[in-house]
């Protein structure tokens, strides 16, 4: 039976970026292809890796926390996420990646993909793929205008993109700004989408308008989704004495921070609600959407509260705007306290608009983004793999 090694840099136990990958995985099987799913580290037991495990997908650590010390294990967390973020990180030597390679030797797959958060933090991987000869594809959930290679990594890095059988990336900005960023066309480039958790069905449009009540949907981490700037607005008068209430979540690294922020700032009239599982039966409570990322790739949450019928208020970052239009389904600014200022107070201007914008939104999903992406990845694989 053929293989396919699944690779993610993901460093928490399950992120968004694997939800592509892993509802990928069944339509994969009934192809025929044996999977197994390899990360720095495993999670056994977040239910997400328990569901792969019942389907019989091999689960591989390429640093088994029983091998190594609590120490070791930082360091190569740190060194992961300087990575990550385009610190220096010099031409990656076999020797450095014994365990990775030691896996594909013992696999012996068709295909590696390997999945990364940003455009560049699995390169390394790719790599060393490439050196063996084995073939593989890259997914990119982010390019950030502001994250870019360090020099001294730049020529494995194009070398890898260039070797692979595609580049996926989930917006047309984030393909764009890694030309851009090695300067080089990318002709095994390809958009795709990420999946959707609702049924596609619109959300009914809250009765109440005593309160407005916005959702700020998204992990907890400033410097890509720029909450602070929303707690900015927030702390003027006029927002103060309007009835308006913002709800932030998910979670993140930076949650105490902002509650912080909240305080400091007299900002009373938001909330955090944590993690939320039925997004869908979330949108009954709210009316539109506010997300104002500093960078993005194509934010599912935003997708998401378009196919529930709700008006988005976002930053132009990533590939935000390749779905929406101005005043007909969304209300764009760029990612500052002023220009996002100014697209919020357009949104509150027309708030009697808004079910009306919504179901704008909620037609164009419909129309234009696929309601199974992953079984339209797992089928570019299998194509991919057919004629190899």
């Amino acid at each position: 039976m053929r293989k396919i090694v699944i690779v993610s840099t993901c460093a928490e136990d399950w992120g968004g970026s694997e939800e592509l990958w892993g509802k990928s995985v069944p339509t994969l099987q009934d192809a025929g292809f044996a999977i197994a799913a390899v990360k720095y580290y495993i999670n056994r037991q977040h239910p997400e890796f328990i569901k792969l495990s019942s389907r019989n997908v091999e689960l591989i650590e390429i640093f088994p926390k029983a091998a190594i010390s609590a120490k070791i294990k930082k360091k190569i967390i740190k060194i992961a996420q300087e990575v990550a973020i385009g610190l220096k990180w010099t031409q990656p030597k076999p020797e450095d990646f014994s365990n990775f390679i030691t896996i594909l030797k013992n696999q012996d797959p068709s295909l590696v993909i390997i999945s990364q958060g940003i455009n560049f933090d699995g390169l390394k991987l790719a790599y060393q793929c490439s050196l063996l000869k084995i073939p593989y594809v890259l997914i990119a959930q982010k390019a950030v205008d502001f994250y870019w290679p360090h020099k001294d990594d730049r020529a494995f890095m194009l070398e890898a993109l260039q070797k692979a059988e595609r580049n996926y990336f989930v917006s047309h900005h984030n393909l764009r700004l890694t030309e851009e960023q090695f300067g080089k066309r990318l002709p095994n480039g390809q958009v795709i989408f990420n999946p959707v958790k609702l049924s596609g069905n619109v959300v009914p449009f809250p009765k109440s308008k005593d309160v407005y009540k916005l959702a700020c949907l998204g992990r907890l981490f400033l410097l890509d989704k720029g909450q602070d700037l929303l707690i900015r607005i927030l702390s003027e008068p006029k927002w103060r004495d309007r009835p308006v209430t913002v709800s932030f979540v998910g979670k993140g690294t930076d949650e105490a921070a902002l509650k912080d922020m909240a305080v400091l700032l007299n900002v009373t009239n938001v909330d955090f609600k944590g993690q939320v599982e039925d997004i869908e039966a979330m949108w009954k409570d709210y009316h539109a959407l506010v997300l104002p990322s500093r960078s993005e790739g194509l934010p599912l949450s935003m997708v998401e509260a378009m196919a529930a019928g709700r008006p988005v208020i976002i930053s132009n970052a990533g590939g935000n705007t390749e779905l929406v239009e101005e005043g007909v389904t969304a209300f764009i600014g760029y990612p500052n306290e002023e220009s996002f200022g100014e697209a919020m107070e357009r949104a509150w201007h027309r708030r009697d608009d808004w079910e009306e914008i919504g179901k704008n939104g909620a037609r164009y999903v419909e129309e234009n983004v696929p309601k199974f992406p992953e079984q339209v990845f797992a089928k570019l694989i299998i194509d991919l793999l057919a004629h190899k």
